[in-house]
């Protein structure tokens, strides 16, 4: 059986945009309540009954999660140009690794604004 299992957190950072014109709002620094939602996407094994144990994600995304949290994101490596688009390859590079099974990373700004980056 073939099932998609998502996976929610949430984080507070400030954020500037350097690369957009100096007058643009998003230069200056603000904030954001940040929304992120993990897919894995795969096969349910027979004998747990689980594509995975969402303990086992915990283990991989809340150290990510905790590196974000409260942090000017803009000071974190990879991230010194920290778009909803680039924090949501960020995040899928550093899970990948650990859960070839990733689908989807899913990075909210907003209510209203949100990017879904699903790999190459």
């Amino acid at each position: 059986m073939k099932c998609e299992i998502t996976r929610r957190y949430a984080f507070e950072a400030a954020h500037s945009l350097p690369k957009v014109a100096s007058d643009h709002k998003c230069h200056r620094v603000h904030g954001h309540s940040y929304k992120v939602v993990i897919t894995l996407e795969g096969t349910v094994g027979s004998e747990q009954g689980w594509l995975m144990d969402f303990g086992d994600v915990d283990d991989i995304v809340l150290p990510l999660i905790e590196t974000l949290d409260h942090r000017y994101l803009n000071d974190i490596v990879g991230l010194e140009n920290p778009t909803c688009e680039l924090l949501s390859v960020w995040l899928w590079n550093k899970i990948h690794v650990h859960i070839p099974m990733l689908y989807a990373v899913s990075v909210a700004e907003t209510e209203e604004m949100t990017c879904i980056y699903r790999g190459n």
